[in-house]
């Protein structure tokens, strides 16, 4: 059985592609390669069909991460039933995917850095605006988020 993942921001550029390809190196060098389907998108259409923001993709590959493939889509209803982790980035994201989602369907809905170590920022900003940091400081966030969602999802998968 495979453990569905779903990242969730804005536009499906930055965060949640970011969030994508490093679970998804996660995932590989791990003994969960197989058992995890990865995908993310935007709440919004804004980006449908673009690859990730060339800031991301810069800052990705230093760090050994490869986001090149990826191409912004838009949730669809059917996300809701066919993933079981959704993983939506901040608040705001959180409120969208809530207004979208079927009632039966929102125990899956959960902010990404619920799984991040104690005392780090409860959501991953936007760097789109910003400058450089930011999306280093996304990277930071995502990383180690995504350490801790690596334990949740063999939890989940002993589980099932």
């Amino acid at each position: 059985m495979q453990l569905r993942v779903l990242f969730v921001c804005m536009g499906n550029i930055c965060r949640s592609p970011t969030a994508e390809g490093v679970f998804r190196h996660m995932v590989r060098q791990s003994d969960l390669a197989g058992k995890v389907r990865i995908d993310s998108a935007g709440t919004l259409d804004y980006h449908v069909g673009s690859p990730p923001d060339h800031r991301s993709q810069r800052h990705a590959r230093l760090r050994g991460y490869d986001l090149g493939a990826l191409r912004a889509r838009q949730v669809k209803p059917s996300d809701f039933v066919d993933f079981d982790l959704i993983l939506g980035m901040d608040w705001q994201n959180i409120v969208e995917l809530e207004a979208l989602c079927p009632k039966d369907q929102r125990h899956k809905v959960r902010r990404l850095m619920e799984f991040a170590p104690p005392g780090m920022a409860d959501e991953v900003p936007d760097p789109y605006a910003g400058g450089e940091q930011g999306f280093q400081m996304v990277l930071d966030q995502v990383e180690a988020a995504c350490k801790g969602l690596l334990v949740h999802a063999r939890q989940m998968l002993v589980a099932r």
